[in-house]
C-alpha cells in the first residue's frame, strides 16, 4: 500500500480539529464523530486540550483511502505553539490549510502560507464553516487569490471548461494542452499542484460533513505518492513522553525501512551517537500498535533513543532547518520557596527536549531560571504541564523582549588559550549576512595548517551553545562564521583547549566589529472604521512603526505594515476600546531588525562584556612557563598565527604601492620602478623648484656615477664650476625587507604559507651577497604593529637586522637613516616603493629596485662562478641554492609552538 503524509494547518478556531474528525469519520477510520466542545474529539488526547478546546501538541491519525494509507498530522493552530507546527511541516508530503469562511484570511493564515512556500509543500485549501449565513463563496475565493496566491482555484464545481481554463492559465504546458484538447490531463494537474503552481480549493462545513466526501475524492485523485530511496533515512520532528514516562522519538522514514532492535546512529548530530531501537509504535489518536518494521513513507514513534533531538536527521538524512517562527519573549520561572533550582532545572530540561525553542537557562547573575516563550497562553500550558508532570506549582514573571545582536562589518576574531601545558589558537572570520538568515558555520582552513579533526571540533564548539553579543549579552544572529586559521601543539593541545580558544576568538571578533542591537518586529493588519483611520495612523507612528498606504474596503479602512513588538504587544486592547469593538488587529512576528531605541536598551541592560567571566573576550598566552591574560584589543599583537585579513590588507597595500609606482612613472608596464631620469624630473618640479641654481641642482649622483658637483670658491661667477673625483666613502646597502619579499615571486609564495621562513631565506641570500660585496648591509623589517616594541638591532651572521619600533614603518626608518647619513657615506637603498624612491633620491642616495637587487645578486653570483670555474667547476649557486631542501621546513619548525 502506498504511503502519504498530510498535515492539517489553520488559524486558531478555523475548525481544524473538527475537519480532522470529519475526514476520519467519512473514511471509516472512526465510528463516532467527536466534537471539540463536547471534549471527545479523537485527536484531542490530552486533558489540557480538551479543557481549553485548542490543539497544543501535534498528533497523528491513520486512515486508508482506497490503496493509499494516509497519516494525518494535526498541528497546533494557536500562534504560541507555532514552533511545534513548523517542525511538523518538514515531514509532510502535502498540507491541508483550513480557512474559516466566516473570518476569511487571517494574519496567521498568511504566515502559514509563507511557511508552506518556504518548505515547498503543496497545499489543498478547505474553506470551512460555509453553513454560516454571512459567508460568500465568490468573495472568499477572490480574497484567497488576492491575499494568498492567484493559483487558488475552486475544485468542487465540477470539471467544466471554465475549470480547465483556470488551471491552464497557470502554466504554459497546461495551456498548450488545453488549447489542443479542451482539457488538462489529471497527471498534469498533479504536477502543477506538486510544484505549487495551483492550490485546489474546496468549500464546505466540517461540523455538518458538507463537502467532505468531495474533498477526500480530490485528495485521492490529485495527489502523487513519493518514491523513496533504498537506503535508510529518517527525520526526527518531535520528542515526547508517554503516560509511563518513556521517551518517544517521532520520526518519518524517508528511505529504506526501520526494524525493531536495530542500531541507529546519527553522524550529523552535534555529538554523534549510536543507540538501539527497542520498540516501534504506530500511533492513531491516543492509541498505538507496535510493529516489527516501519517502511519508507510512514510516521512512527520509537522507544530506546535518549539522545535524539527535534530537527535531527538519522541515517542518510541530514539535520533540517530550525523553525522560522521563534519566541520573542523571555519569562522568569518563579519556583516555590521549598524547591531548589538545581533540582528543578534537569526536570525542565525534559520540556526543552520536547520543545527546543524554550531555551531553558539558569542566569548565574540573577540566580533565576528563564525560558523563551511565544506568549501568555504558552505560559499557562507550561504551568499545567509542570504541575502535572513534576508536582511543582510555578509562576511566570512578566515577559521581556528577546533582543539579539549582529554585526555590520567583517572582522577576524582571534582566540588564544595557552596556560601551562595547554595550547590552542583559533582565527574566525565573522561576516554579516541577510536578516533572518541566522548563524552559519564553515571552514576555509587548509589541513596543512590545522588537522581536520581539530577543525571539526572547532565547528562543533561554535554550534554547541548560544553565544552572547557584547552590547547587552543577547544572543547573536545573522552571521557567517568561518574558521580561517588555527594552530595546535603536538603534545600539549587537548580538546578543551580549542573550546576556550573558539569562544574567545568569537568574542574578540565581536568586540572589534561594529555590533548592532536587533529587536523583533510584528507584521500587522489593522482594520478600523473609516472615520478612525487618522487615529490609527498616528498610533502606528507613535509606536515607531511603518505602514503602507491605507486601503478602503467598504466601511472599513485597512492598514498594513510593521512595528516593534515591544510597542505594539498591548495595542489590541486600545483598538477594541477606541473602535468600540469594531476594529480588528492581526499580528504575526516578521523577524528581527535594528532596535528603534538601541542606546536606551543598552544602557538599561548595563551589560559589561569584559566582566563576563563565563564569556571572556581576551586570551591567555604563556611566557617563561607562566600564563598571562591579554585583553581583547591586544590579542593580535601576541597571536602566533598570521591574520588572514591583515595579510590581505598588506597585499592590497603592496598592490596599491605598485599601482602608485606605475602611475608616477607614467608607464603601464607592470611592476616598473622609477628610472633616475624620472626621479630627477620629479625632484626638479618639487625639491629643487625654488633653488636659484636649478641647473647645478639637477646634477648629482647618477646611478653609479663617481663624480659630485662642486662650486669654486675662487670663481667670480657662481655659475663657474669645477669637477673633482669623489672621495671613496664607506658603503651602506639598506634593504626594505618585506617590500623585497613580496616583490620576489619565490619569496612571496613562501610568505603566503610561512612569513618567518621567507624572512629567514631573504636574510640568508643577503648574507652571501654581503660576503661578495663587502659592504655594510642592513635589512629593515616592520614591527610597527607590535605594541610597546622598541627598535631592535641584531646581527645575523655578517649582516645587520633592524626591527622597527612601535608606530614606525621600515620606510620611515630608512628615510631617517638616509637623511642622517646620506652625505657621510655612500648609501644605497633597495626598494620598489615609488614614494620612498622619491624621498631617498632627494637625500642624494643611490637606488635599487627589488628587481635590480635580484639582478645584482645573480650577477655577483655569476661572477663568483666564473672566477672560480677552473678550481671549482661545480660551485653551487650560493645566493639562491645554498639552503638545503628542508631548510624552509626547519625554519617553519623553529617558529612552531
Amino acid at each position: 500500500m502506498r504511503e502519504l503524509v498530510i498535515g492539517i494547518l489553520a488559524h486558531v478556531d478555523a475548525g481544524k480539529t473538527t475537519l480532522s474528525e470529519a475526514l476520519l469519520y467519512e473514511s471509516g477510520s472512526i465510528r463516532k464523530l467527536g466534537r471539540v466542545d463536547n471534549k471527545d474529539a479523537f485527536l484531542d488526547t490530552y486533558a489540557l486540550e480538551r479543557d481549553r478546546g485548542i490543539t497544543i501538541f501535534s498528533k497523528q491519525a491513520v486512515f486508508e483511502l482506497n490503496d493509499i494509507r494516509i497519516t494525518l498530522l494535526d498541528t497546533p493552530g494557536h500562534v504560541d505553539f507555532s514552533a511545534e507546527m513548523e517542525r511538523t511541516l518538514q515531514v509532510l508530503d502535502y498540507a491541508i490549510l483550513v480557512i474559516s469562511g466566516a473570518d476569511g484570511v487571517q494574519g496567521h493564515t498568511r504566515t502559514l502560507w509563507r511557511l508552506l512556500k518556504k518548505y515547498k509543500i503543496p497545499a489543498f485549501l478547505f474553506i470551512n464553516k460555509m453553513d454560516q449565513s454571512r459567508t460568500n463563496r465568490e468573495a472568499l475565493l477572490a480574497e484567497l487569490k488576492g491575499r494568498l496566491d492567484e493559483g487558488c482555484i475552486c475544485f468542487d464545481e465540477g470539471e467544466t471548461e471554465q475549470f480547465y481554463e483556470n488551471i491552464a492559465m497557470s502554466d504554459e504546458k497546461a495551456l498548450n494542452q488545453f488549447l489542443e484538447t479542451g482539457k488538462v490531463e489529471d497527471e498534469e494537474i498533479r504536477r502543477l499542484i506538486l510544484n505549487r503552481k495551483i492550490s485546489p480549493c474546496f468549500f464546505g462545513s466540517a461540523l455538518k460533513i458538507n463537502g467532505i466526501r468531495e474533498f477526500l475524492q480530490g485528495l485521492y485523485k490529485y495527489t502523487r505518492c513519493p518514491v523513496y530511496p533504498p537506503l535508510f533515512g529518517a527525520r526526527v520532528f518531535k520528542v515526547a513522553r508517554d503516560e509511563q514516562g518513556s521517551r518517544l522519538t517521532f520520526m518519518k522514514i524517508t528511505g529504506g525501512s526501520l526494524k525493531a532492535r536495530e542500531m541507529l546512529s546519527s553522524s550529523h548530530a552535534e555529538e554523534p551517537w549510536e543507540e538501539k531501537v527497542n520498540q516501534i509504535r504506530i500511533y492513531s489518536g491516543g492509541k498505538y500498535r507496535t510493529v516489527e518494521e516501519a517502511l519508507a513513507g510512514s510516521v512512527c514513534a520509537v522507544t530506546g533513543l535518549s539522545k535524539t533531538k527535534p530537527g535531527e536527521g538519522v541515517g542518510t538524512e541530514e539535520a533540517f532547518a530550525i523553525p522560522v517562527l521563534e519566541p520573542v519573549l523571555t519569562y522568569r520561572i518563579d519556583l516555590p520557596e521549598d524547591c531548589d533550582a538545581a533540582v528543578m532545572l534537569p526536570k525542565l530540561r525534559q520540556l526543552e527536549e520536547e520543545d527546543p525553542q524554550l531555551h531553558i537557562v539558569f542566569d548565574e547573575t540573577l540566580r533565576e531560571i528563564q525560558a523563551k516563550i511565544m506568549g501568555e497562553v504558552q505560559t499557562e500550558i507550561l504551568k499545567s504541564l509542570i504541575s502535572e508532570r513534576f508536582g511543582v506549582h510555578v509562576e511566570f514573571g512578566k515577559g521581556n523582549i528577546v533582543y539579539k545582536e549582529t554585526i555590520a562589518n567583517s572582522v577576524e576574531g582571534v582566540g588564544h588559550f595557552e596556560p601551562l601545558r595547554h595550547y590552542a589558537e583559533v582565527h574566525l572570520l565573522l561576516e554579516p549576512t541577510e536578516p533572518g538568515s541566522g548563524l552559519t558555520f564553515n571552514s576555509d582552513c587548509s589541513e596543512d595548517i590545522l588537522d581536520r579533526n581539530w577543525q571539526r571540533l572547532i565547528l562543533t564548539h561554535l554550534g554547541e551553545k548560544e553565544h552572547k553579543g557584547v552590547l547587552t549579552g543577547s544572543g547573536i544572529t545573522d552571521m557567517k562564521i568561518t574558521l580561517v586559521a588555527g594552530r595546535a601543539h603536538p603534545k600539549h593541545t587537548e580538546g578543551g583547549d580549542f573550546r576556550q580558544a573558539t569562544y574567545r576568538a568569537l568574542r574578540q571578533g565581536l568586540k572589534e566589529a561594529k555590533s548592532v542591537l536587533l529587536e523583533p518586529y510584528y507584521e500587522f493588519r489593522l482594520e478600523v472604521p473609516n472615520k478612525m483611520i487618522g487615529r490609527a495612523m498616528t498610533d502606528i507612528e507613535r509606536m515607531y512603526g511603518t505602514f503602507n498606504p491605507p486601503q478602503v474596503e467598504g466601511e472599513m479602512t485597512v492598514l498594513t505594515g510593521v512595528s516593534p513588538v515591544i510597542t505594539m504587544q498591548d495595542y489590541l486592547k486600545e483598538v477594541v476600546a477606541y473602535t468600540k469593538g469594531c476594529g480588528r488587529l492581526f499580528c504575526t512576528v516578521k523577524g528581527y531588525a535594528p532596535c528603534h531605541n538601541a542606546e536606551e536598551i543598552i544602557e538599561k541592560a548595563g551589560y559589561d562584556s569584559e566582566k563576563d567571566a563565563e564569556n571572556p573576550t581576551g586570551s591567555v598566552f604563556c611566557v617563561h612557563g607562566a600564563g598571562f591574560a591579554v585583553s581583547w584589543d591586544k590579542v593580535k599583537e601576541y597571536m602566533h598565527v598570521e591574520s588572514r585579513m591583515m595579510k590581505a590588507d598588506n597585499e592590497a597595500e603592496n598592490e596599491e604601492s605598485k599601482n602608485a609606482e606605475n602611475e608616477t612613472a607614467g608607464d603601464v608596464e607592470t611592476n616598473r620602478w622609477l628610472g633616475m631620469d624620472e626621479v630627477d624630473a620629479i625632484l626638479e618640479r618639487t625639491f629643487y623648484a625654488n633653488r636659484k641654481d636649478k641647473d647645478a641642482s639637477r646634477r648629482g649622483f647618477r646611478g653609479s656615477t663617481k663624480y659630485i658637483e662642486m662650486k669654486s670658491s675662487q670663481s667670480a661667477s657662481p655659475m663657474v664650476r669645477t669637477w673633482k673625483k669623489q672621495e671613496q666613502k664607506e658603503e651602506y646597502l639598506l634593504v626594505d625587507g618585506y617590500n623585497v619579499i613580496f616583490a620576489w615571486e619565490d619569496l612571496k609564495q613562501l610568505a603566503e604559507s610561512n612569513i618567518d621562513g621567507a624572512r629567514g631565506k631573504l636574510m640568508d641570500v643577503l648574507c652571501n651577497y654581503q660576503a661578495i660585496k663587502k659592504c655594510n648591509l642592513i635589512v629593515v623589517f616592520d614591527a610597527y604593529r607590535v605594541k610597546g616594541h622598541d627598535t631592535e638591532f641584531t646581527d645575523y651572521h655578517n649582516i645587520h637586522v633592524v626591527y622597527t619600533k612601535e608606530a614606525e614603518t621600515a620606510d620611515m626608518y630608512i628615510e631617517k637613516f638616509a637623511y642622517e647619513n646620506g652625505k657621510r657615506y655612500k648609501v644605497t637603498v633597495a626598494t620598489s616603493d615609488g614614494l620612498e624612491q622619491i624621498i631617498i633620491r632627494g637625500q642624494g642616495c643611490d637606488l635599487l629596485s627589488a628587481r635590480e637587487l635580484r639582478e645584482e645578486i645573480e650577477s655577483a653570483n655569476k661572477k663568483i662562478k666564473e672566477d672560480y670555474s677552473d678550481k671549482q667547476p661545480k660551485i653551487k649557486n650560493y645566493l639562491f641554492d645554498s639552503l638545503p631542501e628542508d631548510k624552509a621546513e626547519e625554519i617553519d619548525n623553529l617558529h612552531r609552538p
